[in-house]
Order: C-alpha cells, then sequence, then structure tokens
C-alpha cells in the first residue's frame, strides 16, 4: 500500500510537472528559428558554462553575499541529486548509500554539510525578500515564500532522518514528510520563477556570442521584432529564464531615475506576450505587454545584460523592439525624425554641413590620410563638429606628434550610424556605413584610432554586418602603450585629483578599464567613484538618447555627474566626448563651483611643453 502511494504521488508530480512545462517548450519550439546563431567554437560557450552555471561565477561576483548564499543553494541541489535518487530507491528496495558502507557513509554526511549551508542559506535569502525587500526585488510574488519554505523543509528532515532509525515511527514519518516535500516541490518549478532551474544551464550556453551583440536582420522580410512571428527560439529561451532577481533593475539608469523603463519588465512583457498569443501570431509587440516608450527609453548602457545571471541578453531584445517599431514606421518622434533627417541629408547626427568639419582641418593643419601614416585618426561627428570635441583632438594630436607617431584624417566621413543603429533604423544605419566603408577602402585603411568609444564599437563590430574588417581601437588604448613618451609628474609635488568616469562602451562593451586610469595616473591620483568600472553609471547619451528628449523624472547626467562632484575630485577625467558632453551640460546644474572637466587626452596633453601645443577653433 505504502509503494502505490508513492507511486500515485510521484506519477501526480511528474505529471503536473510536464503538464506545464511542455508548454514552455513547445513555445520555445514553435518561435521563429534563431538564423543567426552558431554554436561553434564551442571551447568559450563550454568556459563560459562552467563559470556562469557550475561555479556560479557571476552570481557570486556581481552581488557577493546573497550571491553565495545563492550558489551555496544550487551546489547542495546537485550534490542531494544522488541522495534523491537513493530516497526514492529505498522504497522499492534499491537502495544504494547506507551509513553501514564506507562511501554510502562518506557522502551522506558530506551531504548533511550541504544541507546545513542550503538551510541557513535558503533562511537568509527568505529574510532579505520577504523582510529587507530591497526595491528593485519588486513585487514579490508568494509562491517564492512557499518554495523557500519547501527547500528548508527538505534540508530539515534529511537532517533529521540521519539521526533516526529508519524503521521506527518517527523515521518513518520523517521519511515521508521529505518525500511529500518533493512531491510538492517538483510540479511548482514550472509554474513559477523557479524555471529558471531547468532553462538557465540552456541560456547561458546557447546566448549570442558577444556582449550585447545586435543580431542581422534575416532577409527583407525581417524588420526585427514587430510582432510574434518574429520572436526567434533565443528570444523566447531567454524570456521564460528570467529569474526577477531584479540585478538589471537595480543598475539600470533609466529605472534609477524615474523612467518608466525597467528591463525586467522587459522581458517579463515578453513572457507575458507568449503566454498569452504563443509564437508566430500577427499581435505586436507593443502594446498591452511591453511599453513603446519603456523601449525607447533605454540608454543601451548594458548593465541590464551584464548582471544578468542567467544568461539573458536584454539590449538585443530592447533594439529589435525599437527596429520593430522604426522600420515598419509605427514609431514617431520629433527628436528621432530629425536625427535620421540630418544622417540622410548632411551624413552627420547633428545637421552641420560637411564644410564645417574640413574648415576644421584646414584651420588645425590636420595631415590627410594617404597610406603611408600608421593611423587613420576617425574624427566622428563629436571630433568634427563638437566644440569640445574638437579640443580632445587637438590635444589627442598634440600627443601623438610628441610620441611621433604619424596620422592622417579623411578627406570625408560621415557618422558611423551608431544612434540610428540603436534606436532601430537599419536603412540609416545602412546607408552611411556603406559609404564610409567605401571611403576607408579606397583610401587603404588598415589601423584607426577614434576617440569615441561609440564610434569604435560600431566600426568594430556593426559595420562587420556589411564586410567591414578594419582594426580599430580607442585612444585610450593607445595612449596607455605611449604614456612613458610622455613626461610624468614631478616627484614629490601633490598630484591634482582626478575622479574618472568609465564610459559604457568602453568599459562594459570593450572590457577597457584600466587603460584610461593608467594614463591619468601618469599625472595625477586617480579618485574612483561609488559606482565604477564594470558598475559605472552611464551619462545618459547612448542609445540615440544624446539627440532625443529625455523628458520623465531625473535627467540620467545630473544622477552622475551628483556622484562625480560629490567624490571632491579636483578634475573629472572622461574618455568619450558623449560623456564630457553631458557632464558639461549637468555641472553648471549640480554646482556653482564645478571641478574641471578634461578628457583622458587633455590630461596626457596637459603635460607636454606649451610650445607644442596646437591651434584651437
Amino acid at each position: 500500500m505504502e509503494r502505490a502511494v508513492l507511486v500515485v504521488i510521484l506519477l501526480t508530480s511528474l505529471a503536473l510537472f510536464w503538464w506545464r512545462f511542455h508548454k514552455v517548450l513547445k513555445v520555445i519550439r514553435g518561435s521563429r528559428v534563431t538564423t543567426d546563431f552558431e554554436v561553434t567554437p564551442v571551447g568559450p560557450r563550454i568556459r563560459q558554462f562552467l563559470w556562469e552555471v557550475m561555479l556560479q561565477g557571476k552570481v557570486i561576483e556581481q552581488r557577493p553575499l546573497p550571491g553565495l548564499a545563492h550558489a551555496f543553494v544550487y551546489w547542495g541541489f546537485l550534490a542531494f541529486g544522488l541522495v534523491t535518487v537513493n530516497h526514492i530507491a529505498s522504497a522499492f528496495g534499491g537502495r544504494f548509500l547506507t551509513q553501514d558502507s564506507g562511501f554510502g557513509s562518506f557522502y551522506l554526511g558530506f551531504v548533511a554539510v550541504w544541507a546545513v549551508a542550503v538551510a541557513v542559506s535558503i533562511a537568509g535569502l527568505f529574510v532579505r525578500r520577504f523582510v529587507v525587500r530591497p526595491v528593485w526585488l519588486g513585487k514579490v510574488a508568494p509562491e517564492s515564500g512557499f518554495i523557500a519554505f519547501l527547500i528548508f523543509t527538505l534540508m530539515a528532515t534529511y537532517l533529521a532522518g540521519l539521526r533516526m532509525d529508519e524503521e521506527s515511527v518517527a523515521g518513518q514519518g520523517m521519511w515521508w514528510l521529505h518525500t511529500l516535500a518533493l512531491g510538492i516541490f517538483l510540479p511548482l518549478i514550472p509554474h513559477t520563477k523557479h524555471l529558471h532551474l531547468m532553462l538557465s544551464p540552456a541560456t547561458v550556453f546557447l546566448k549570442r556570442q558577444g556582449f550585447s551583440r545586435i543580431p542581422p536582420l534575416a532577409g527583407d522580410e525581417d524588420f526585427g521584432l514587430d510582432t510574434g512571428k518574429d520572436v526567434t527560439r533565443i528570444d523566447a529561451l531567454q524570456a521564460f529564464s528570467c529569474v526577477e532577481c531584479g540585478r538589471c533593475t537595480e543598475h539600470c539608469p533609466a529605472a534609477n531615475t524615474g523612467k518608466v523603463l525597467n528591463p525586467k519588465e522587459i522581458i517579463l512583457g515578453m513572457r507575458s506576450y507568449l503566454n498569452e498569443f504563443g509564437p508566430g501570431n500577427e499581435a505586436p509587440l507593443l502594446g498591452k505587454h511591453i511599453s513603446e516608450e519603456a523601449a525607447f527609453q533605454c540608454t543601451t548602457c548594458g548593465a541590464c545584460e551584464f548582471q544578468c545571471p542567467v544568461g539573458i541578453q536584454h539590449l538585443p531584445t530592447i533594439i529589435g523592439l525599437r527596429r520593430g517599431a522604426v522600420n515598419t514606421g509605427k514609431w514617431a518622434d520629433d527628436y528621432g525624425t530629425k536625427l535620421f533627417l540630418n544622417l540622410e541629408r548632411n551624413g552627420n547626427a547633428m545637421g552641420f554641413a560637411a564644410s564645417e568639419r574640413q574648415k576644421f582641418i584646414e584651420k588645425n593643419g590636420l595631415p590627410v590620410y594617404d597610406g603611408s601614416q600608421e593611423y587613420c585618426l576617425w574624427l566622428g561627428c563629436m571630433g568634427a563638429y563638437d566644440p569640445q570635441g574638437r579640443e580632445i583632438v587637438l590635444a589627442l594630436v598634440r600627443v601623438l606628434r610628441h610620441a611621433g607617431v604619424t596620422f592622417g584624417v579623411l578627406k570625408k566621413e560621415k557618422c558611423t550610424g551608431d544612434p540610428a543603429r540603436r534606436l532601430g533604423n537599419d536603412l540609416a544605419f545602412t546607408l552611411v556605413a556603406e559609404a564610409n566603408i567605401e571611403t576607408l577602402q579606397a583610401a587603404n585603411v588598415k589601423k584607426m584610432v577614434s576617440i569615441c568609444p561609440h564610434c569604435v564599437r560600431t566600426i568594430g563590430t556593426d559595420w562587420r554586418e556589411a564586410g567591414a574588417t578594419f582594426e580599430i581601437e580607442h585612444h585610450s588604448e593607445l595612449l596607455a602603450r605611449l604614456k612613458d613618451r610622455l613626461p610624468a609628474a614631478a616627484g614629490g609635488a601633490a598630484r591634482e585629483t582626478v575622479v574618472y568616469h568609465d564610459p559604457c562602451y568602453l568599459g562594459r562593451y570593450r572590457d577597457k578599464y584600466d587603460e584610461p586610469r593608467a594614463v591619468i595616473a601618469r599625472t595625477a591620483e586617480v579618485v574612483e567613484p561609488k559606482r565604477a568600472r564594470e558598475r559605472s553609471f552611464c551619462c545618459g547619451a547612448g542609445g540615440g538618447q544624446m539627440f532625443l528628449g529625455e523628458e520623465k523624472g531625473k535627467r540620467v547626467n545630473i544622477e552622475r555627474v551628483e556622484e562625480l562632484v560629490g567624490t571632491g575630485a579636483q578634475t573629472i577625467g572622461t574618455a568619450c566626448p558623449f560623456c564630457q558632453t553631458m557632464f558639461r551640460d549637468a555641472l553648471g546644474t549640480v554646482t556653482v563651483t564645478p571641478p574641471k572637466l578634461l578628457d583622458i587626452a587633455q590630461i596626457a596633453a596637459a603635460s607636454l611643453p606649451p610650445e607644442q601645443s596646437v591651434a584651437a577653433e
């Protein structure tokens, strides 16, 4: 009779689990095939899987205390796998782990240590979620508490059972309590956020390679994420993998400054859409479950994707939604329309005539690239037209000349297409990208350097869709290699303090954190703000936001400048012309006695003899 009851419990539990789980699998398999996906090379995927899944590296690294608690629960469940099989097998006379055998005694004791770690960890996580309740967790689902209770019960009953006679009434009662907890726990997994236990290992292993990589459109009929038929299997897999931990929300500059955007809700909105409408339908993605306003508030800083512990890539989804709205003509914004027209008519995002760039080149005697120089200096829109951007370019020119590095600029160049690319206008992006590629190929350009991380990212990554293979680096990388050719601060002299701001497109996108600091440290003392390096807070300019109207909530640049000024540093150091412009606009609002605002090229150039200066417009 007991065995019959056990069989009923097990079959019911498995049936309820499969009833929900197979629906999720059906949605994922029914979504569009991910045409840009390649599993090779396998090596990086395996290393990523081992670090992020098996070792829980990202979970612990980015949020150490709760991350370690989560890791203990995960590792404990891995250790419990064999014990659970042994537990069920014991009812049918197939027990293979006993206290009488050497290995059995060792393993049961080994798991007991993990049971204590899991019990303490799950209790701590329960208190954090239901008592401390960090704001970024959002609304806490009651079933999370019940799941925590079940996990604690599994650990407690296991530990208690080890100390009891298995044949006693108490021992039998503890066995059945453990069994019931298992039977209830299993079918709850696919009905809650704990579905990530099943899906996230696959999500981490199968996610698109490359940070925030925008997938290419799959033919003329692909306009981005417009309706359900555009959702790919990777999109669906990631939507169902969300653990709702709120790490993305915690670090999102839009969510932190009162905007509508919450990256977690974008992903959960995709999940809700698929649950209601399923894949392959014509219902618009933006609307009931996903806000268009939210999708267009993203600065594409990448903090959400960098923080996600289960492999979700928010930016391809958000930019895909923008593509679906822009490429089909459904998004109407005055600022966006003006930006696209400027790119089409003038070749730059700010609408200046190309002759203004030529005047700047001629007035400052910048050499034209002829193929004999070591580098082609890419000016970009900010370096060619913005007064502060021009000052950065001329400071870099001064350093390059001092270090004996030869360079030249193109006779003509257009915007790389970065703002159009991030806002979802593939046509505008393609037109300027192809024109630039043709110009660079005609000039036989091999190596490039730019003051703008956005240009570096777009040329080095996004242009590859059009067959471009130019080698390009950010000026911080070049300056770091040249720093020993520059004068150092005098020994014993008081060094100026510089608080350095990590640009998103240089840090998280390119993983360059030490190079800019090395350049500054040559002559000044580097001060770190509260949010630095991988956790740096965005300036607010990325994702086309530099050219759109930021109307709701606190301005992102104000939030960041308050933090930088709060360090008390004499100078704010930047490595991106967009960041410098955003901070210049904010400084007058934040303080009446603003610190100096300098790019790392300007900091490096300040150490050079004055007679080597170059006239600036």
